[in-house]
């Protein structure tokens, strides 16, 4: 295999991994499908909740389902990715995720709506266990200089899916009902494990013979040791809150975006002015990362000067989204923010990926994601909250977009007074 020597942010380069690499190309393939008809998923629920509720709470309510599971559950999964076969924990949460989201089609009143809180709990539990198994194979599936590339390939990949995903899910939806839409999205969950049974993942390096004790059977010895792990690699722990800064605002947007596309710009409730403003979300986050690395560079000190930026780009774009007269200018709106927002989520990745020990990765990236999702949901509940307590939802995105300066400052002040971090 031909070192790959373009950097991550240049086109080309995804091009030549995907061609050279045959065993990630596979694994990539795996994530396109899934990708894709998660955002079947997204549109559809939000119609069928906003179609029986009629409330802005219902919606922050089954993101926070979608939420919780990553903070309660992600622990323990980071422990038992470190332990497991990562293969196939992958493949039986693909298919237990399309037997699960079927259930979906079981909601048709208004006093069903607890099995859609339900069934997404489920839903995302088994996408936190997934998901880290996921992200801990990438280094045994790529070379070292391979990696910067698969992330950026990989946030891409999440970004155009998003674009693809909600852009078609909200015309399937509009057009042929949501019921089309999670059929279609079911499907796509068995797909995904066909390709990834093709996958040939390196095993994790041995640490010899274990002698298990209640401790070991439990996990908290594991976690115990990615306590250990953090405590020794200072330098790792700010790089596991980026995602949590963002979250502070994000979760909340998530909710706007769906109110701003049904009703402050008139939409039908079909879901497809939602589906336009998610599209755009996924067009920024697949050019944001690209930029960043052209213009900063792909080694750590220009990563993590990208990162402070992204957090102000996406403060100031989300402030001009509040005060959009149109849907047009609020899709270049929020285009602009989700190329801040995605470069800190693709480049944290990286930095994790390479920073972070193998035999860790598991604990590391679950106790990233545990402290995300809570900031998220709480983001996502304040939101809920103030539109129904009836706050206008101009004035809600302002204090959003403010929430973006917290971090980004933070993040700033962080890489000028500790410099040598950015050059481990």
């Amino acid at each position: 295999m031909t070192k790959i020597s373009l950097p991550a942010g240049h086109p080309r380069s995804y091009i030549r991994l995907l061609g050279q690499n045959v065993n990630y190309r596979k694994f990539w393939f795996s994530g396109v499908v899934s990708q894709f008809g998660d955002w079947f998923n997204y549109i559809a629920l939000f119609v069928v909740l906003t179609d029986l509720t009629g409330s802005g709470q219902a919606v922050s309510w089954f993101l926070i389902a979608k939420f919780i599971p990553t903070a309660v559950f992600g622990p323990g999964c980071g422990v038992l990715v470190d332990r497991l076969n990562r293969k196939r924990i992958m493949i039986g949460c693909d298919i237990l995720r399309g037997i699960v989201v079927i259930g979906y089609l079981s909601v048709s009143q208004p006093e069903h709506v607890w099995i859609i809180y339900l069934l997404a709990l489920t839903q995302e539990s088994l996408w936190t266990f997934s998901h880290l198994a996921r992200q801990a194979s990438i280094p045994a599936l790529c070379k070292p200089e391979e990696i910067n590339v698969a992330n950026g390939l990989g946030g891409t990949t999440w970004s155009v899916m998003l674009a693809a995903g909600a852009a078609v899910g909200g015309f399937v939806t509009s057009c042929f009902g949501w019921q089309t839409a999670i059929c279609i999205d079911s499907l796509t969950f068995f797909v995904s494990a066909v390709f990834l049974s093709q996958v040939i993942i390196r095993p994790k390096p041995s640490s010899g013979k274990v002698q298990l004790t209640w401790k070991k059977m439990t996990g908290f010895e594991d976690l115990a040791e990615g306590l250990l792990y953090l405590k020794n690699h200072k330098n790792i722990i700010p790089l596991i809150f980026i995602k949590s800064g963002w979250g502070l605002a994000g979760g909340g947007i998530l909710v706007m975006l769906t109110v701003f596309g049904e009703q402050v710009f008139g939409g039908d409730g079909s879901g497809g002015q939602s589906g336009i403003l998610y599209s755009m979300r996924g067009l920024g986050a697949a050019v944001g990362p690209i930029l960043a690395w052209r213009l900063l560079g792909d080694e750590p000190k220009g990563m993590f000067r990208a990162i402070g930026l992204g957090f102000c780009v996406s403060a100031v774009s989300y402030f001009f989204f509040s005060q959009a007269p149109t849907i047009a200018v609020a899709s270049v709106c929020v285009l602009c923010a989700h190329c801040g927002g995605a470069v800190q989520w693709v480049f944290s990745t990286s930095l994790l990926h390479r920073y972070v020990n193998d035999n860790f990765r598991g604990r590391v990236f679950s106790a990233e994601m545990a402290l995300m999702t809570i900031f998220v949901s709480l983001s996502t509940w304040c939101t809920g909250h103030a539109l129904d307590l009836g706050t206008d939802p101009r004035f809600i995105v302002i204090v959003l977009s403010s929430l973006f300066l917290i971090p980004g400052c933070l993040w700033l002040a962080y890489i000028i007074l500790f410099p040598v971090a950015a050059k481990k």
